[in-house]
């Protein structure tokens, strides 16, 4: 997410400043086909940064360790939370990466700058009797409510990001073959089975629902707002909190809570770590790891709770 302007004022960004941190966004971006919501917030983080270094007769390009650490550690007393400050870093090395890559620096000032530790939270995931709850609270009986339903059936199936199902093309849907389409992070593509129940309620909203809600129908979007328009993920989020609240689930629940209750339910039921990885669209397997605490903690409470001398 993009920094908050420091609290106290900076002098206005210089266009050298500005040009630099926009090319390098052109690249990032060129190259590594990044989210515009990852490359904002790293030229948020890299223009905070050179206002700093202004004010105190620096330049972006020039700074050093010492100015680095300076600044990090003033927004920490700031109060900037750890998670925030190692995004920072996070922005902060691969620009200078990028300048000493591209001839324009000699030295990586942020090769000796350590990132703050960070305890890794455990992904939060709903039984599978809250699940079936959250699948069944949309009223199916009108449009909307059927669209709801096939989003939640086709999120749980497939384990998609929340940015995945909103910008879901009726190109990437495959429904006699049963799987989905879907460019995840860093453009990486990859093919995801949908399963029989998902299956069968995606065809029940594009038959029955769809149509009343693409008037115009010229729209490729699949899931689309009452006004014909695609769904944004602010706009489903608030929907699927209203339908666990429906559903009587009281703890916090999100659009990424069904990503994790895919992953954690596959991995409960004996899939293997590899595949899970492959489905999720993970890079790294390390990523997906984190699964395996979970619902190796679910074991242990079931342990507990059922298991005589638990």
């Amino acid at each position: 997410m993009p920094q908050a302007d420091a609290p106290y004022p900076l002098p206005p960004l210089e266009p050298d400043d500005l040009a630099a941190v926009e090319v390098f966004l052109d690249t990032l971006w060129s190259e590594r086909g990044l989210s515009r919501q990852t490359l904002a917030g790293y030229g948020s983080d890299l223009k905070l940064l050179a206002r700093w270094l202004r004010a105190r007769g620096s330049v972006l390009e020039r700074a050093t360790r010492e100015e680095l650490l300076a600044y990090l550690a003033e927004r920490v007393q700031q109060g900037v939370r750890p998670r925030s400050t190692a995004r920072m870093l996070s922005s902060f090395r691969r620009y200078y990466r990028w300048l000493v890559r591209e001839g324009r620096l000699r030295e990586d000032p942020t090769a000796r700058v350590e990132a703050p530790r960070l305890g890794r939270p455990l992904p939060h995931a709903l039984t599978e009797t809250q699940v079936e709850a959250l699948l069944q609270a949309p009223s199916v009986d009108e449009p909307l409510g059927l669209r709801d339903r096939a989003m939640l059936e086709l999120m749980y199936a497939a384990g998609l990001r929340i940015s995945e199902l909103v910008g879901l093309e009726l190109q990437n849907l495959n429904l006699r073959q049963g799987v989905v389409r879907t460019l995840g992070k860093g453009s990486r593509e990859r093919l995801v089975p949908m399963g029989e129940e998902a299956q069968h309620w995606l065809e029940r909203y594009l038959t029955a629902a769809r149509p009343h809600l693409d008037r115009g129908g010229r729209s490729e979007t699949v899931f689309l707002t009452a006004r014909g328009a695609g769904m944004s993920r602010q706009a489903f989020w608030y929907r699927i909190k209203a339908h666990a609240a429906e559903a009587g689930i009281r703890q916090g629940v999100s659009p990424h809570s069904l990503r994790h209750s895919f992953a954690t339910h596959l991995l409960n039921h004996g899939a293997d770590l590899r595949v899970v990885q492959l489905l999720l669209g993970h890079s790294d397997l390390s990523t997906t790891q984190i699964y395996t605490h979970v619902a190796r903690q679910r074991l242990q409470d079931l342990h507990a709770t059922h298991h005589p001398r638990g």
